[in-house]
């Protein structure tokens, strides 16, 4: 469907945007629908600490490392084809996930499910920005898909915490089985079929080299803490990573087709939205993994009262995403509303970083959160809409794998690197004689107070967006346009 049908059919459209936002939610949830149910999941297949961080490392590596060719691939084959693909599979490997007997099981059925999330999440994302021109109307649009992924990690952990005290951890991976087939069914109810520009090749080497790198990355920083970082086998793993990314920019420079144009980054708006999304999700989805072992392994929460105790997250998270997005970015712009959130997220974690055993949730943990619900919500739209300034309809795809790879792998990156740190604080403590609950609290504690420093680090980044970044086309600088001298898209 081209966009000027869509624009002659509002009331299709906005069961379009119903849909991906949907797809999106799902996409969302499931980086964090693992973390309540994690203590339980570790007794029952019998995992070590170190190694439990994988459960959810998998899926955002997966899914961010593909990404980029299921935007790539949505613009060349189909927007709805890539769509029903990565739902079938999404589906098929919750299935097996929720079968799982073994941690490898597991990591293999979650890593699955991260590629059919790619597929899913970035031909969504590029049939949301096709229907909508560049604008008001797809600021709006971008604000009610940034209000779903800034609820939906922490409705995640909520979900969570319901299905393992009720039926069971298994039913966080099931759920997503009747949700994957009534989506699906739902595509092809409701697309039409639409393509971005069109090519004949894929960049598949590209996205093996990058996805290898980032695996090998995270692999390397998680072992580092059993293996030590002078050993030569984490030295090995690193090294081979960094080869592995260098091979990577050197193929996208030179292949004819290339899974990311190196060229449409010159763009600074789309560049530092992209670097603010990366550091943006390392600090929230740390918050996250942290957070939820913390109010467990520490303060004794059940998987229940964990979960429930997110929803003072992803509410002012909602609340505030859907007036940034609705309203706010449109009449103030891109920069103010993501320093302002990265300013509150950072308070937030600093907060955090204070909590120990013998903190309340009122006064320990309730105001902090309620902080970075309301931090993430105001970041999620604006971004939304920096990442997306200057893309024509037909490079969507692209726009939307960017994005959403910047994000998913600053979450799986960052939760590594955290997890490590926590793990090595409380280790540390405990061989000084420290009881393992005070232990515990001093990893944590040190893992938040880096996460607020990761988010420094992103509220420095937005501060390098140009002043006049805002919703519309019009104000866009024609010369930084991306794509804009490319042929029109195939009908």
């Amino acid at each position: 469907m081209s966009t000027r049908a869509a624009e002659s059919a509002p009331t299709r459209r906005g069961l379009i945007l119903a849909l991906v936002c949907a797809a999106q939610f799902m996409v969302v949830l499931d980086v964090a629908i693992v973390n309540v149910a994690l203590p339980t999941i570790q007794v029952d297949l019998n995992v070590d600490q170190n190694d439990l961080q994988w459960a959810v490392i998998a899926y955002g590596l997966f899914l961010g490392g593909f990404l980029l060719l299921g935007g790539r691939a949505a613009d060349l084959l189909g927007r709805r084809k890539v769509f029903v693909a990565g739902m079938l599979i999404f589906g098929g490997s919750s299935l097996v996930a929720g079968f799982s007997t073994s941690l490898t099981m597991l990591v293999i059925a979650r890593g699955a499910q991260g590629f059919g999330a790619a597929l899913t999440a970035s031909a969504a994302l590029a049939i949301l920005t096709a229907s909508y021109e560049e604008g008001p109307e797809r600021t709006k649009a971008l604000g009610i898909w940034g209000a779903i992924s800034a609820s939906g990690a922490t409705a995640g952990v909520v979900l969570s915490g319901l299905l393992t005290d009720g039926p069971g951890w298994e039913w966080i991976f099931f759920i997503n089985v009747p949700v994957a087939i009534v989506l699906t069914i739902a595509a092809f109810w409701l697309l039409l079929e639409t393509y971005g520009e069109r090519q004949q090749t894929f960049d598949v080497l590209g996205a093996v080299t990058v996805t290898g790198g980032l695996l090998a990355l995270v692999f390397g920083v998680n072992r580092s803490e059993t293996w030590g970082w002078s050993d030569p086998r984490t030295i090995g793993v690193l090294i081979g990573s960094a080869v592995l990314l260098l091979a990577f920019v050197v193929i996208e420079s030179r292949v004819k087709q290339p899974l990311v144009p190196l060229g449409r980054l010159t763009n600074r708006t789309v560049g530092v939205a992209n670097v603010v999304a990366f550091l943006l999700l390392a600090s929230f989805f740390s918050l996250i993994f942290i957070g939820t072992l913390f109010m467990q392994q520490v303060l004794g929460y059940s998987a229940l009262e964990a979960g429930l105790a997110w929803l003072t997250v992803s509410i002012p998270a909602f609340v505030a995403a859907a007036l940034v997005g609705a309203v706010f970015v449109e009449r103030i712009g891109v920069r103010p509303i993501l320093v302002a959130g990265l300013v509150i997220l950072t308070i937030s974690l600093f907060g955090l970083s204070q909590a120990d055993a013998d903190s309340s949730f009122v006064s320990g943990l309730l105001p902090w959160f309620v902080l970075s619900g309301l931090g993430i919500g105001m970041c999620f739209p604006s971004m939304q809409v920096a990442a997306f300034t200057g893309f024509t309809e037909k490079d969507s795809g692209l726009a939307s794998g960017l994005v959403n790879t910047s994000q998913e792998v600053g979450g799986a990156v960052g939760t590594a690197v955290l997890a490590t740190i926590a793990v090595g604080v409380t280790e540390d403590a405990i061989a000084d004689g420290t009881l393992q609950v005070d232990a515990l609290a001093e990893g944590f504690q040190r893992a938040f107070l880096i996460g607020a420093f990761i988010a420094i680090a992103g509220l420095v980044m937005a501060l390098a967006l140009k002043r006049d970044v805002d919703a519309t086309a019009d104000t866009a600088d024609p010369a930084e346009a991306v794509g804009a001298e490319e042929t029109p898209s195939a009908p």
